[in-house]
This record gives C-alpha cells, structure tokens and sequence, in this order.
C-alpha cells in the first residue's frame, strides 16, 4: 500500500536512500490511518460498503484520497529526521497544502 506514497516523500526530500526509519514511519502513518473513520467518498468507490477498522478492514484502500498527504509527509519527515534528505522541508503544512494540490490536480484529469 505505500506504493507509490512512500517514494513521494523520499523523491521530494531527495533522500539518498529509504531507510528504515522511513519505512516505519510509513508503516505508523498507515496503521493510525486504518483507525480513522474512512471517508464517504472511499464507501462511495467502494458502491456504499461500510468500511471500519477491524478483521475486514486493516490497511487504508488505494481509493483514500488520504493516502497523497499522509504517507508522503510522514516518510519526508523520517528522511530529514535521519539525515538522508539532502533537500529537507522547512515548511510542512505548505508541503502538506502542495500535496493535497497535486492530489486534487489528478482528480481533474
């Protein structure tokens, strides 16, 4: 699931690597996402299935438009907070606010 999200973050830092301190963080981001209630428009793809966090539902579905800011920015952060972003962000609610843009960008298309 962190497919293409995790690269995101890393690409943008320009990271040297992934470490594991990125993959974790990807990992949490995508366990507390999984907690939160799923959005109507997720259901919607899902033809008005409800989704809850339990035995059926563990990991956010590729259709949670959450994903494009959650996963990126949590991986971005473990980069620069590890020392492999050689381009680190000062500003994480632009970067956040940026990532949501190109996410509404690809809704267009």
């Amino acid at each position: 699931m962190c497919f293409p999200f995790l690269f995101r973050g890393a690409l943008d830092v320009q990271s040297h690597s992934i470490n594991e301190q990125m993959k974790m963080a990807c990992s949490l981001a995508l366990a507390e996402m999984a907690r939160l209630p799923v959005p109507e428009c997720v259901e919607k793809a899902y033809e008005g299935r409800h989704l809850e966090f339990g035995p059926d539902y563990i990991v956010p579905t590729p259709f949670d438009p959450r994903l494009m800011t959650t996963i990126p920015l949590a991986v971005a952060k473990a980069a620069v907070e590890s020392g492999v972003a050689k381009n680190p962000i000062s500003d994480w609610d632009a970067y956040k606010e940026r990532l949501h843009k190109m996410w509404l960008e690809e809704q267009k298309e």
